[in-house]
């Protein structure tokens, strides 16, 4: 099948799968930002600058599970699994990934795909080399053939590597191997903090 063709199907299966699971999920997703504005009243959303397919930027939304201003203070990006900038709430939405659910909204509006490379920072992108550049051929996702295998346990390095291999090797067909695999890594709460215990940032090679 046409390349182009099969990246209008995924494309339309990101729109039908984001519309489903925000009718779905809608109650837990009231439920999770009243949880969060009961904890400390701070803002409901973490909004972020992310690298969109191509290195055009896009606003990321996650539900917040830090403290307000939380990337300016200690380890920055980095968090540690005993971080004590993680809210109450916070720490409960990180063990099982519910901080990502308002990513369907990016998944719908066209910013990312249920499946694809993790959305990496515009200030990593920057700097990117031609080879590392290449994991922004394909719309960031949700996730990824590297998040599974792996997460934050694996050094960017070898992150990077699995995105551009799922670049090459991309079919709708992988997209769909990858999906059944995501829950029970999610409920495993596999690679959450990396093995040093602290999730890595990237500083270019």
């Amino acid at each position: 099948m046409n390349r182009r063709i099969q990246l209008a199907i995924k494309r339309a299966f990101d729109i039908v799968v984001s519309l489903i699971a925000l009718t779905l999920l809608s109650p837990l997703i009231g439920l999770i930002a009243l949880a969060i504005k009961l904890d400390d009243r701070g803002s409901v959303l973490y909004v972020d600058k992310r690298a969109d397919r191509d290195g055009r930027t896009f606003n990321l939304h996650k539900f917040r599970s830090m403290v307000v201003g939380a990337d300016r203070i200690v380890l920055g990006r980095a968090v540690a699994k005993d971080d004590p900038r993680i809210t109450r709430v916070g720490k409960f939405l990180r063990q099982f990934t519910l901080d990502e659910l308002p990513q369907f909204f990016n998944v719908f509006k066209g910013d990312m795909s249920v499946v694809g490379p993790r959305p990496g920072t515009t200030a990593q992108a920057e700097m990117y080399n031609d080879f590392e550049r290449r994991r922004l051929e394909m719309r960031p996702g949700m996730t990824g053939w590297a998040w599974i295998h792996g997460r934050n346990n694996l050094p960017w390095e070898e992150r990077i590597k699995l995105d551009i291999w799922y670049v090459d090797h991309w079919s709708f067909w992988l997209d769909l191997r990858i999906l059944v695999k995501t829950p029970l890594i999610v409920l495993k709460k596999e690679g959450l903090y990396g093995k040093e215990g602290v999730t890595p940032n990237f500083k270019g090679f």
